[in-house]
Protein backbone atom coordinates (compact mmCIF):
# COMPACT_ATOMS: atom_id res chain seq x y z
CA UNK A 1 0.00 0.00 0.00
CA UNK A 2 2.84 2.27 1.12
CA UNK A 3 4.31 2.37 -2.61
CA UNK A 4 0.91 3.01 -4.10
CA UNK A 5 0.51 5.93 -1.84
CA UNK A 6 4.07 7.11 -2.92
CA UNK A 7 3.59 6.75 -6.35
CA UNK A 8 0.59 8.67 -6.22
CA UNK A 9 1.88 11.77 -4.28
CA UNK A 10 5.02 11.98 -6.83
CA UNK A 11 2.86 11.21 -9.83
CA UNK A 12 1.12 14.47 -8.58
CA UNK A 13 3.75 16.36 -7.54
CA UNK A 14 5.12 15.68 -11.12
CA UNK A 15 1.99 16.95 -12.94
CA UNK A 16 1.94 20.10 -10.48
CA UNK A 17 5.65 20.83 -11.44
CA UNK A 18 5.04 20.99 -15.14
CA UNK A 19 2.19 22.96 -15.05
CA UNK A 20 3.72 25.68 -12.90
CA UNK A 21 6.75 25.69 -15.26
CA UNK A 22 4.10 26.14 -18.48
CA UNK A 23 1.91 29.09 -16.37
CA UNK A 24 5.92 30.67 -15.74
CA UNK A 25 7.21 30.07 -18.88
CA UNK A 26 8.16 32.45 -20.79
CA UNK A 27 6.47 33.44 -23.74
CA UNK A 28 7.18 33.28 -27.56
CA UNK A 29 5.91 36.92 -29.36
CA UNK A 30 3.84 37.06 -32.41
CA UNK A 31 5.04 39.71 -35.06
CA UNK A 32 2.21 40.79 -37.29
CA UNK A 33 2.54 40.37 -40.77
CA UNK A 34 5.03 37.53 -40.71
CA UNK A 35 5.91 38.47 -43.84
CA UNK A 36 5.93 41.95 -46.71
CA UNK A 37 7.45 42.97 -49.44
CA UNK A 38 9.52 46.07 -50.39
CA UNK A 39 11.19 47.40 -53.42
CA UNK A 40 15.31 48.51 -52.16
CA UNK A 41 17.33 50.21 -55.40
CA UNK A 42 21.27 48.92 -54.76
CA UNK A 43 22.45 51.10 -57.37
CA UNK A 44 24.67 49.90 -60.26
CA UNK A 45 23.35 46.32 -58.43
CA UNK A 46 20.21 46.56 -59.39
CA UNK A 47 16.81 47.36 -57.74
CA UNK A 48 13.38 45.09 -57.54
CA UNK A 49 11.02 43.74 -54.96
CA UNK A 50 12.25 42.08 -51.89
CA UNK A 51 10.38 39.61 -49.50
CA UNK A 52 11.11 39.96 -45.71
CA UNK A 53 9.78 37.63 -43.39
CA UNK A 54 10.39 38.39 -39.95
CA UNK A 55 10.06 36.15 -36.89
CA UNK A 56 9.97 37.18 -32.80
CA UNK A 57 11.31 35.19 -29.49
CA UNK A 58 10.29 37.73 -26.67
CA UNK A 59 12.91 40.15 -27.54
CA UNK A 60 14.81 38.39 -30.17
CA UNK A 61 14.16 38.92 -33.57
CA UNK A 62 15.06 38.05 -37.25
CA UNK A 63 14.27 39.04 -40.27
CA UNK A 64 15.18 37.04 -43.33
CA UNK A 65 15.22 38.91 -46.55
CA UNK A 66 14.97 37.33 -50.28
CA UNK A 67 15.44 39.88 -53.00
CA UNK A 68 14.33 40.42 -56.55
CA UNK A 69 18.10 41.22 -57.07
CA UNK A 70 20.62 39.06 -58.24
CA UNK A 71 24.35 38.06 -57.88
CA UNK A 72 26.69 38.05 -60.81
CA UNK A 73 29.08 36.08 -59.01
CA UNK A 74 28.58 32.80 -57.16
CA UNK A 75 29.16 33.62 -53.31
CA UNK A 76 29.44 30.90 -50.79
CA UNK A 77 27.48 29.81 -47.68
CA UNK A 78 27.62 32.66 -44.81
CA UNK A 79 29.68 35.20 -46.85
CA UNK A 80 28.00 38.46 -47.17
CA UNK A 81 27.76 40.45 -44.01
CA UNK A 82 24.66 42.05 -44.04
CA UNK A 83 23.09 45.22 -41.69
CA UNK A 84 19.16 45.81 -42.22
CA UNK A 85 17.76 49.47 -40.46
CA UNK A 86 14.43 49.54 -39.93
CA UNK A 87 12.36 52.65 -39.22
CA UNK A 88 10.49 52.18 -35.88
CA UNK A 89 7.63 54.10 -35.53
CA UNK A 90 7.69 57.33 -33.62
CA UNK A 91 11.42 57.37 -34.60
CA UNK A 92 14.16 56.35 -34.14
CA UNK A 93 15.36 52.40 -36.10
CA UNK A 94 16.40 49.26 -35.10
CA UNK A 95 19.40 47.58 -36.82
CA UNK A 96 19.46 43.62 -37.66
CA UNK A 97 22.51 42.13 -38.40
CA UNK A 98 24.40 38.58 -39.67
CA UNK A 99 26.72 37.01 -41.67
CA UNK A 100 23.84 34.47 -42.94
CA UNK A 101 23.06 33.55 -46.60
CA UNK A 102 23.18 29.83 -48.23
CA UNK A 103 25.17 29.54 -51.35
CA UNK A 104 24.63 31.37 -54.27
CA UNK A 105 24.86 30.63 -58.20
CA UNK A 106 25.38 33.39 -60.47
CA UNK A 107 22.35 34.86 -61.62
CA UNK A 108 20.41 33.54 -58.63
CA UNK A 109 18.30 36.02 -56.05
CA UNK A 110 20.13 37.47 -53.51
CA UNK A 111 19.15 35.66 -49.82
CA UNK A 112 20.17 36.86 -46.90
CA UNK A 113 19.31 35.98 -43.02
CA UNK A 114 18.36 35.20 -40.54
CA UNK A 115 19.55 38.81 -39.67
CA UNK A 116 19.29 39.18 -35.49
CA UNK A 117 18.20 42.38 -33.75
CA UNK A 118 16.34 43.27 -30.59
CA UNK A 119 12.94 44.77 -30.45
CA UNK A 120 10.47 45.56 -27.77
CA UNK A 121 6.58 45.25 -27.62
CA UNK A 122 5.23 47.61 -30.17
CA UNK A 123 7.65 48.33 -32.05
CA UNK A 124 6.41 49.09 -35.53
CA UNK A 125 9.02 48.52 -38.35
CA UNK A 126 9.02 49.56 -41.60
CA UNK A 127 11.52 50.09 -44.64
CA UNK A 128 13.79 53.04 -43.90
CA UNK A 129 14.35 55.97 -45.61
CA UNK A 130 16.91 57.99 -44.36
CA UNK A 131 20.05 56.48 -46.04
CA UNK A 132 21.13 53.17 -46.40
CA UNK A 133 18.29 50.38 -45.83
CA UNK A 134 20.40 47.49 -46.09
CA UNK A 135 24.12 46.89 -46.20
CA UNK A 136 25.69 43.99 -48.12
CA UNK A 137 29.57 43.51 -47.98
CA UNK A 138 30.40 40.69 -50.53
CA UNK A 139 33.90 39.70 -51.33
CA UNK A 140 35.13 43.21 -49.51
CA UNK A 141 32.91 44.82 -51.52
CA UNK A 142 29.82 46.93 -50.33
CA UNK A 143 26.98 47.08 -51.76
CA UNK A 144 23.97 49.72 -50.27
CA UNK A 145 20.53 49.66 -51.11
CA UNK A 146 18.11 52.32 -50.63
CA UNK A 147 14.01 51.59 -49.55
CA UNK A 148 11.69 53.21 -52.20
CA UNK A 149 8.90 51.72 -51.05
CA UNK A 150 7.29 51.39 -47.56
CA UNK A 151 6.53 47.74 -46.86
CA UNK A 152 3.18 46.03 -47.96
CA UNK A 153 0.82 44.63 -46.52
CA UNK A 154 2.13 47.29 -43.65
CA UNK A 155 4.75 47.43 -40.84
CA UNK A 156 5.82 44.34 -38.75
CA UNK A 157 4.16 44.87 -35.38
CA UNK A 158 5.72 43.13 -32.37
CA UNK A 159 4.43 42.21 -29.31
Amino acid sequence: MRNRSTLGTVAVLTGALAAAGLAFAPTAGAVAPGSATATYDCGTWGSGTANLTATQSGTAATITLTSAITTPVSVGADTISSTLTMAKGGGGTRVFTGKKNPALSAGQSVKIGPLSGTVASGDSLNSYFAGVALKMVIFGVTVNCDAVTSQSPGPFVFS
